[in-house]
């Protein structure tokens, strides 16, 4: 399963981890993603769901 939020889209971004001697290696920042339940068209679906789009109410919990 992909690490993309259902509702906003949100997905990994890229950047470097800088050490002391400032030596830069790749690394990623994952979304904070949930497995939910949700009303989606009348139906239950099961869904990754960031956890700021279930603080802010943009989707409806089954």
């Amino acid at each position: 399963m992909s690490k993309i939020c259902f509702v906003c889209g949100k997905k990994p971004t890229v950047g470097n981890n800088v050490s002391h001697a400032h030596n830069k290696t790749k690394r990623r920042w994952l979304p904070n993603l949930q497995n939910i339940r949700i009303f989606d068209s009348g139906f239950k679906k099961k869904v990754r769901v960031c956890t700021s789009c279930i603080s802010a109410g943009k989707i409806v919990k089954a």
